[in-house]
C-alpha cells in the first residue's frame, strides 16, 4: 500500500483487483479481500496500464449496503462497470452519439426513468405470476435432469444443465422461440465473456482491450438485429410474455425508443439467465465437494431454500457494479469527491467475515442470509424470485433422481470481472 493522502493500491494489487484472470483464480482474489478490509476498506485503484478511469474499491458488506440503497448519493450514470475499459466507453459514445453506455437498459438508469421502466415488466417476475409457471419449469428440469443421467453417468454440469436450463425458462417468460436459444447463449457468453477465450467466441487467448470491446460491441449489435425482428412480430401479432409487453409500453405517454427497448430486451435475454447458471452450477461445486452435505439435504428437503440462497451469496455472479458520487460524501470515514468512481464489490461484500461467519464455506443452515447478490435498494435485481424459483425447482428434481455426486476433474471459472462464474463443471453422478 502506497503512503499519501489517499490508501492508495499497489500496482500489483490493483492489476488483480480488475484483471478477468484473477476471477477465474477466486480464492487468491479472496485472500487479497480479506487484506483489503483490514487495511484498506476504501482503498484509491490506479490502473497500471491505463485501462480504466481511476475508482475507490468498496470491500466491505456494510458500506456496500449503504451505496446500494443510497441511490440518490450513488449514481449508476455515467459509468456502471469497471468492464467499460476506457477504449470502450469513447467507442460506445462514438457508436451511440455520445453515451458511455453500449447498451441502455434498468442497470444503467437512475431515478426517475429507472422505476418507470421497472415498473413495465416488474408484475412479471413476481411470486404471485410466477406460480403459474411452476409446473412448465418443473417439466423443462425433468428433461435437463434426465438428459444429465442419460449422459452416462460423468458430465459437463454446466454445458449439459446450469447454462441450457435456465436459458430456455427465461426465453419462455421473454417469448423468444426454442430454435433461437442457441443464439442467445451464444450472445450472452460473448458480451459477458468477452475476457474469455472459451467464451468470446474467438479462442484466442490476452485479446487486446480494443479486441474485446469490438467483440462485445458485436454481440450487442447482433442481439439489437434479433430483437428489431421480434419487436416487429410482437407489435402484429402481441401475445402473453414479456417481449409483447416491452414490444408495446409507453412511458409517459410515449412509446420507447428503439435504443432503450433494445437495451431492455438484452438486460432480460442476458442477465435473466447467466446469473442463475453460475448460482446453480455454484451449488453444485459445493454440494459435490461435500457428500455428506448432499446426502442430509436429500433426507432433509426443509434445507433446500439454504442451499438456494448460500449457492447464491458463495458464487455472487455479478462480481461488481460502479456508481458516481453525486456529491461530496464519506465512505467508512473516507472523503469521497462529487464525481469519483466507486467499485462495489459483491464478490468482497458477501465474503466479509463481519456479516457471515467462515464466509468461504459452503453452509446450508447459514442463517441470517443477507447477502448482497442481487443487490438492494431500487436496483435490486428485477429476476431474484424467478432465480430463487428455477433453483428449487430443479435441486428438487436433481436430489429425486441422483444419489450421489462427485467432481470427475478440475473445474473452470470464467476469466471476467462484471458477471462470472463456472464455464466447466465435470461431475461423476450416481442415478437413483
Amino acid at each position: 500500500m502506497a503512503s499519501g493522502a489517499k490508501p492508495r493500491l499497489d500496482p500489483e494489487t490493483a492489476y488483480e483487483v480488475i484483471s478477468p484472470e484473477s476471477y477465474a483464480a477466486w480464492d487468491p482474489l479472496l485472500d487479497t479481500f480479506d487484506r483489503l478490509r483490514e487495511e484498506a476498506p476504501v482503498a484509491w485503484v490506479e490502473d497500471p496500464e491505463s485501462r480504466h478511469p481511476p475508482f475507490w474499491l468498496v470491500t466491505r458488506y456494510d458500506d456496500v449496503m449503504r451505496i446500494s440503497k443510497d441511490n440518490a448519493t450513488f449514481l449508476n450514470n455515467p459509468q456502471t462497470v469497471v468492464f467499460s475499459l476506457t477504449e470502450g466507453i469513447e467507442f460506445a459514445k462514438n457508436l451511440t452519439g455520445g453515451s458511455p453506455h453500449m447498451v441502455a437498459s434498468l442497470v444503467t438508469f437512475d431515478a426517475p426513468i429507472h422505476m418507470k421502466y421497472r415498473k413495465l415488466t416488474q408484475e412479471w417476475f413476481m411470486p404471485k405470476n410466477l406460480r403459474r409457471l411452476e409446473d412448465e419449469i418443473r417439466a423443462l428440469a425433468v428433461k435437463t435432469v434426465e438428459r444429465l443421467i442419460e449422459a452416462g453417468g460423468t458430465a459437463d454440469f454446466c454445458k449439459l444443465v446450469s447454462q441450457p436450463y435456465p436459458l430456455h425458462v427465461v426465453m419462455q417468460i421473454l417469448g423468444v422461440p426454442e430454435e433461437d436459444e442457441p443464439r442467445m447463449l451464444m450472445l450472452t457468453q460473448q458480451m459477458f465473456g468477452g475476457q474469455d477465450e472459451d467464451l468470446n467466441q474467438s479462442g484466442m487467448k490476452d485479446l487486446p482491450p480494443e479486441a474485446i470491446t469490438q467483440l462485445v460491441a458485436g454481440a450487442v449489435k447482433d442481439f439489437e438485429a434479433y430483437f428489431a425482428g421480434l419487436t416487429a412480430e410482437k407489435r402484429a401479432n402481441p401475445t402473453d410474455d414479456v417481449a409483447s409487453t416491452i414490444a408495446n409500453a409507453t412511458v409517459d405517454g410515449e412509446p420507447l425508443n428503439d435504443r432503450d427497448m433494445m437495451g431492455y430486451y438484452i438486460i432480460v435475454a442476458a442477465a435473466g439467465h447467466d446469473t442463475t447458471s453460475a448460482s446453480t452450477a455454484g451449488a453444485m461445486l459445493a454440494l459435490a465437494r461435500d457428500p455428506e452435505q448432499w446426502a442430509r439435504v436429500r433426507e432433509d428437503r426443509t434445507l433446500l431454500p439454504g442451499i438456494v440462497e448460500e449457492a447464491i451469496r458463495w458464487t455472487s455472479p455479478v462480481q461488481h457494479f460502479m456508481r458516481t458520487a453525486a456529491e461530496d460524501t464519506e465512505v467508512g470515514g473516507q472523503p469521497i469527491a462529487k464525481g469519483d468512481w466507486l467499485m462495489i464489490n459483491y464478490v468482497a461484500a458477501n465474503h466479509d467475515p463481519a456479516q457471515f461467519d467462515n464466509p468461504r464455506t459452503f453452509d446450508a443452515s447459514r442463517s441470517p442470509n443477507r447477502h448482497l447478490a442481487f443487490g438492494a435498494g431500487a436496483h435490486q435485481c428485477l429476476g431474484l424470485h424467478l432465480a430463487r424459483l428455477e433453483m428449487r425447482i430443479l435441486f428438487e428434481v436433481l436430489l429425486d433422481r441422483i444419489v450421489t455426486v462427485e467432481l470427475a476433474g478440475e473445474p473452470k471459472r470464467a476469466k471476467s470481472t462484471f458477471v462470472g462464474g463456472l464455464k466447466t463443471l465435470p461431475l461423476r453422478i450416481t442415478p437413483a
